[in-house]
């Protein structure tokens, strides 16, 4: 009997690891002729203009009116260079999501299926579960906010300041957990309602308020040009470099938002050529909008007296300028809604791609046929972000977000690299050299945690040093002791080194999140390895035909 247990054991263990270790395989171009011509799946609406306001939309929200006052405070009018280095880092992330989205524009799945393809099942189900706890949180958070903002324009009429109760937008804290709040989640519903009628529909709302709020930002850093005092920019960096650079990793997470451009991939007309352009156009956008609130910021209002909550409202009106301060709050209900919009639409994607592996229920895959929306998917999404926005204090659930972001970032860049791997000779390189290169990637991540960590805690640059130089040691045995081929569509530059850099700073990064981030990713990647192993392995199956007519490499031909 204990001979059966102990055999019933192995082979358990051994069926799990078997399912766990496997990876999807790369479809012909004939393959993903068929799939083309089917109507399985989403509907091709998405121009390349379309594509860069979806991106703009993700990634500028309230943080564009509020971040960039609350770093100034401690980075002074070095907030500005605080900014260009967050947005050159996710440059360099950004080249690596145009890659693999040229390479895979047949698909919904973004860092997922890239996982799924580079690495394995297991992984990519994990890159799965950190990415949509954010997602979740972040949508429940955002609708708060929005519902906030939205109560506050409504108090500008007389007949109702101070009249609405919190519980309507602002919320009723009940204890330190729960919190009342009627008019998040009934955003979310309209929300997703119009999410449901098609990519369409949603994509107009999104384009009208995205353009909305570009104008705004636009007429607020035209307008604050004229009230700049250039002598608030000196010092420049009143509290050296180092809150620079400390700044550099608060505003990292105001960029991103990019990586929905990638999850749109089955729904872009021409995937191959406006994929890469809709990712990194939005991000330089997005760039150059922070830069002159920032520079306006800070040159309207010593750093100093800039506020916490609203301080490019309230240095408007420091200035006599409440009609731009009006403004400035109709920009922010608008930076949110495309912020909410396009993150419920991300959301429902990733729970598309899951369901058709096989990995999630099957009612997940489902897509509507008139609608061509997964309509299953969305209004899962919208109930999970409406229970949590309307019960819970999500702002206290802040401490343990970005880290998938984080994840799914570094994930991507080591994708880039594995997959430069197989594209030399058109095969698997062989065990031991792909064994070798990721624990070279393994140990540029590691330590690349390792160098955060002494940089937070003020460790002797001796150590920090040391961590960078070990790095880059892995780094150069993964640039002469591999071979790397072309990518077939659009190409990131300097690979692997460009993506071994993101992978370093992202960890980096993640060093610097609070304790309880690093808790949650733990917790839930144990809690997603049993998911997976109760359910998961069971039921996925990345080699059926449904499957090997969506997933494919991108044809050569098509790249030109």
């Amino acid at each position: 009997m204990a001979f059966r247990g102990a055999s019933s054991s192995s082979s358990g263990c051994s069926r799990f690891w078997s399912s766990a270790l496997r990876s999807k395989r790369l479809v012909s171009p004939a393959e993903k002729a068929v799939h083309d011509n089917s109507d399985r799946g989403l509907s091709r609406r998405l121009g390349v203009i379309d594509l860069v306001l979806l991106g703009i939309g993700a990634s500028i929200g309230a943080g564009i009116f509020v971040i960039t006052g609350t770093v100034a405070r401690d980075a002074g009018p070095g907030v500005t260079i605080s900014f260009i280095l967050a947005g050159a880092s996710c440059v360099i992330n950004a080249l690596c999501y145009a890659e693999l989205a040229s390479r895979f524009p047949a698909v919904v799945g973004g860092a997922y299926l890239y996982a799924y393809t580079a690495f394995n099942e297991l992984t990519a189900f994990l890159v799965f579960g950190q990415l949509m706890l954010d997602y979740h949180i972040g949508a429940a958070s955002i609708a708060r906010s929005l519902a906030s903002y939205i109560v506050n324009i409504l108090e500008l009429f007389p007949v109702l300041k101070d009249n609405i109760p919190k519980w309507i937008g602002h919320g009723e804290n009940i204890g330190s957990v729960l919190s009342i709040n009627l008019l998040a989640p009934i955003l979310l519903v309209l929300l997703t309602l119009i999410l449901c009628q098609g990519v369409r529909e949603s994509s107009v709302v999104n384009s009208f308020m995205t353009v909305t709020k570009v104008l705004i930002v636009t007429v607020v850093i035209f307008v604050g040009a004229f009230e700049v005092d250039v002598s608030n920019w000196s010092p420049f960096a009143p509290n050296g470099l180092k809150s620079i650079f400390t700044g550099a990793t608060v505003v990292f997470f105001a960029y991103v938002g990019f990586d929905a451009v990638a999850n749109s991939a089955e729904e872009s007309k021409r995937p191959q050529r406006d994929l890469p352009v809709g990712i990194i156009g939005s991000l330089l956008v997005c760039i150059g909008l922070y830069i002159g609130v920032c520079l306006v910021i800070t040159g309207m209002v010593p750093y100093k007296f800039l506020g916490e909550d609203a301080p490019l409202a309230e240095a408007f009106t420091s200035k006599g300028l409440k009609i731009v301060s009006v403004l400035i709050s109709i920009g922010a209900v608008a930076g949110l809604t495309t912020t909410l919009l396009v993150g419920l639409y991300v959301q429902s994607r990733l729970y598309l791609g899951l369901g058709r592996d096989g990995l999630l229920p099957k009612v997940f895959a489902k897509v509507h046929s008139k609608c061509h929306t997964p309509v299953h998917s969305q209004i899962w999404v919208g109930c999970v972000a409406s229970i949590l926005a309307g019960l819970l204090n999500v702002h206290v659930l802040s401490h343990i977000l970005s880290v998938g972001t984080l994840t799914g970032y570094s994930v991507v860049s080591a994708c880039v690299v594995v997959l430069r791997w197989k594209d030399k000779t058109n095969s698997q390189v062989s065990y031991s050299a792909k064994r070798e290169g990721l624990i070279c990637l393994i140990a540029i991540a590691v330590f690349g945690f390792a160098a955060g960590l002494l940089y937070r805690y003020d460790a002797s640059p001796i150590f920090l040093i040391l961590a960078i130089v070990i790095s880059a040691g892995a780094s150069a045995v993964l640039v002469f002791r591999q071979v790397y081929g072309d990518a077939p569509g659009f190409s990131c530059p300097g690979v692997p080194l460009l993506p071994n850099l993101c992978i370093f700073f992202n960890m980096f990064l993640f060093a610097q999140l609070h304790h309880e981030a690093w808790v949650r990713f733990v917790i839930l990647s144990v809690v997603m390895v049993g998911i997976y192993a109760i359910y998961g392995q069971y039921h996925a199956n990345p080699y059926a035909e449904e499957n090997y007519i969506i997933y494919h490499e991108a044809p050569e031909e098509e790249a030109l």
